[in-house]
């Protein structure tokens, strides 16, 4: 009978304290996920799979190891284990490494009320299908698109515990479920692609497929005939498709791993402006039914709301236990991993100060310039901040937009960039990544 993932993890820390092991961690996911792709009206593929894995890191004195497996079986476990301890043996110290105190550990993490599970029941391969089917059906009624490139929906459920020596020991439950459409228009190199979709931990919440599909269709055929830019120096509005790239780059910044090596634009600074003065950029674990709410992190410290940049101001970096150790700084409870990694920092669901004005608002005020709504491609200096990036979107003339653009690249520096930021009022509230679309006056463009 196939343990539960808590039972797993027990005896992954009974095994690795009698392989030799001081102390240790424990992970164990355990998930199903089935994914369906139609085209021209018929399945094109259904996958299904179903697995477990299985995460253990040692620590012996101040060195330590990882290791994955996706077997249950004792003596896969008791494999696990010894290899661990004889690898820790073996790996440099590192003095930062570690467990949390239990003093530091979650008590009550709340977990229902982030409303990370969808209870109903899981969706059948048909149910799946007639999705992708409806959501390729809306976006060929549109005459202007030639075919559908793929129409899929998916779904999936998993379980994650964590356990540790230090006392340590909890789970939660995750479903998520997504449905997507990618249409054509065009022919030859006149060809343009767009696509539309949407992903939601209830199925209750989901787009419906028609207007996914719909959008996909419309999106993809306003992209026709598009050229290349002029090159020079023009406003960029990033649509809400995009902009939260920007704050990406940001967040990469602060990132304590980046800090801890000297390799941040940001790097010197905390404190210091690196927004417009009315706008923050929050960060909430606890934002019900959003895919990367937690009510723990990944070495069992409580996730907290916290103002990563308040009114413009740098508060913090983006920490878990080592790397505030080197830094001298508080774990800020954003460690994350994987079953064959050790915890490094990550952020959370984060939401950018939304403006006053809608997105026409700012095209009508921008004047002669780019609206971006795809990027490829991507040059970033983590040490300058230097951004260039190959775009398309649309190009806007006093206000309105007057034909499509592929093939420009835009560039500036991450530092202005953001520092002069015009926020729309547009952001999607459901999103991870809470990011309206974002006006940067006076980028370069080089196309024609």
């Amino acid at each position: 009978m196939t343990q539960s993932p808590q039972i797993l993890t027990d005896r992954l820390l009974h095994a690795a304290r009698k392989a030799g092991a001081e102390t240790a961690d424990a992970v164990v996911m355990q998930g199903t996920s089935l994914n369906i792709e139609v085209r021209a009206g018929t399945l094109e593929h259904a996958e299904r799979s179903e697995g477990i894995d299985l995460g253990l890191r040692v620590f012996v004195g101040h060195k330590s190891a990882t290791v994955s497996a996706s077997d249950t079986r004792d003596e896969t476990i008791q494999e696990m284990a010894v290899r661990a301890v004889a690898m820790a043996r073996e790996a440099p110290d590192d003095q930062f490494a570690g467990l949390a105190s239990p003093d530091q550990l979650v008590i009550d993490p709340q977990t229902a009320a982030l409303e990370l599970y969808d209870p109903g029941a899981e969706p059948s391969p048909g149910d799946l299908q007639d999705d992708a089917a409806r959501a390729e059906a809306a976006a060929l009624e549109n005459k202007g698109v030639t075919q559908v490139q793929s129409a899929s929906a998916g779904y999936s459920a998993h379980t994650v515990h964590l356990a540790a020596t230090n006392g340590f020991s909890d789970g939660y439950r995750r479903t998520s479920r997504g449905l997507s459409c990618v249409a054509i228009a065009g022919t030859g190199t006149a060809m343009e692609r767009d696509y539309d979709g949407d992903s939601r931990i209830f199925q209750s919440d989901l787009r419906d497929a028609e207007d996914i599909g719909k959008c996909a269709a419309e999106r993809t055929v306003a992209r026709l005939d598009a050229r290349k830019p002029p090159t020079g120096s023009f406003n960029v509005l990033f649509d809400e498709r995009v902009s939260s790239s920007l704050i990406g780059h940001l967040l990469v910044a602060i990132n304590g791993a980046s800090i801890a090596r000297g390799a941040s634009w940001l790097r010197d600074a905390m404190g210091s402006a690196v927004l417009p003065d009315h706008l923050s950029l929050v960060e909430d674990p606890h934002r019900p039914r959003a895919s990367s709410s937690r009510p723990f992190d990944a070495e069992g410290l409580p996730t907290n709301r916290r103002n990563i940049v308040e009114n413009g101001i740098l508060t913090g970096w983006t920490l878990d236990l080592a790397t505030g150790r080197k830094l001298g700084m508080a774990s800020t409870g954003n460690a994350a991993r994987g079953t064959s990694s050790a915890p490094s920092p990550t952020t959370w669901n984060v939401a950018l100060t939304r403006g006053e004005a809608s997105r026409d608002d700012l095209l009508r005020d921008m004047g002669t310039g780019l609206l971006v709504t795809s990027m490829i491609g991507s040059t970033i200096n983590p040490n300058t901040g230097d951004y260039s990036r190959g775009a398309a979107g649309f190009w806007v003339e006093n206000g309105q937009i007057t034909h499509a653009i592929n093939e420009c690249t835009i560039a500036g520096n991450l530092r202005d960039m953001l520092r002069n930021i015009t926020p729309a009022n547009d952001a999607r509230t459901h999103l991870s990544r809470v990011v309206p679309s974002l006006l940067v006056p006076g980028m370069t463009l080089a196309g024609n």
